[in-house]
């Protein structure tokens, strides 16, 4: 590969579960980023819980493309070689239309400012929009070229690269388990969705449906909630959230898909996808109380859906596999802290 080295040591010690504390950390945002949500009004490590419901979130969409490329900058958990791993903020769409902020439109500076020159980086593997978590970039194409067809074969071959954090309200009936669904994209009054269609015909995947698949471990339990390992087997946008909808346990900060689980007298029930729109994900008292939120404030809670863990090959075919991770956000480890979900 001449200049161009994939990773050969392992980023760090996780090897069997999470690895997770429910103490808040600081979610590898450096002391710049932490300034400018001070400079926004952000509430001070100090306050107390109910003062501060979302403590380290960052809204990307009131950045400018200087301040933007600072936050990433000061995101970057690990650099090795060509690879840059950075742990992405809730809320920063990795593409859209041209002319939006999106991490890809600010590559060229992020460039720059980690003094890579005319190298410039490109995106290997990301969480979605919503989601935060690991976003895998490459300096080198030849190395970029490389990764991207193995994660093409192991989607191929069944083989998970890709793990998530969830919290979800409710509890999954099994302790783990696999979720299999054919789903497809629709247009509903003006919004993009991902629906589920039953016995899909060979005329459906050709028009589109997808058979999706997606491994679940429960990890913690407590106040009605779980914490969830997520490995998606399949790639479709928004999968996860849209098969733990299924399991009748959306995820917390799901303003989307939870829509489509109804309760009557505490038993939980899919509702038609044509009767449901999205709307503000609804949280019992208890656990509102459990969460310390006002209605208001659980109306903006964000997703908690984190991409925690990366699997990559290592540099040469005997090397062992590298794992990248990424911090848990600080208000999703005060969401642990608040539910008492302890990973062992």
């Amino acid at each position: 590969m001449g200049g161009c080295r994939v990773l050969g040591q392992a980023w760090g010690g996780w090897r069997r579960g999470l690895g997770i504390r429910a103490t808040p950390t600081a979610a590898g945002f450096g002391t710049k980023a932490r300034h400018q949500l001070q400079r926004r009004g952000a509430s001070k490590p100090s306050d107390p819980p109910g003062d501060q419901p979302f403590p380290g979130l960052l809204r990307p969409e009131t950045f400018s493309r200087e301040e933007l490329v600072d936050v990433l900058r000061a995101a970057v958990v690990d650099r090795k070689g060509p690879l840059v791993t950075l742990n992405k903020p809730h809320g920063l769409p990795v593409t859209g239309k041209p002319g939006e902020l999106t991490l890809l439109s600010v590559l060229p500076e992020l460039s720059w400012s980690l003094g890579l020159g005319e190298q410039e980086l490109q995106v290997v593997r990301a969480s979605g929009k919503e989601a935060s978590g690991l976003v895998l970039l490459s300096s080198c194409p030849r190395t970029a070229s490389r990764l991207q067809k193995f994660f093409t074969h192991s989607q191929r071959a069944r083989r998970p690269t890709a793990t998530y954090c969830a919290v979800t309200d409710g509890i999954p009936v099994t302790s783990e388990g696999k979720i299999q669904a054919a789903l497809k994209l629709e247009h509903i009054d003006g919004v993009h969705l991902v629906v589920p269609v039953h016995s899909p015909s060979r005329k459906d995947i050709m028009e589109g449906v997808k058979k999706t698949l997606s491994h679940f471990r429960v990890v913690a339990t407590g106040s009605g909630c779980a914490l969830v390992q997520l490995q998606p087997l399949t790639v479709f946008p928004s999968q996860l959230q849209a098969h733990m909808a299924l399991q009748l346990c959306p995820v917390l900060g799901d303003h989307t898909y939870s829509a489509r689980v109804g309760s009557v007298l505490g038993q939980r029930f899919l509702l038609p996808v044509e009767s449901t729109k999205p709307q503000r994900q609804v949280l019992d008292e208890a656990l509102l109380g459990r969460l310390c939120l006002t209605p208001s404030q659980a109306a903006r809670l964000p997703l908690h859906l984190h991409l925690h863990c990366l699997h990559l090959p290592g540099a040469r075919p005997r090397d062992p596999p590298t794992e990248l991770l990424a911090p848990l956000p600080s208000y999703f480890s005060r969401t642990l802290q608040c539910l008492g979900l302890h990973y062992q």
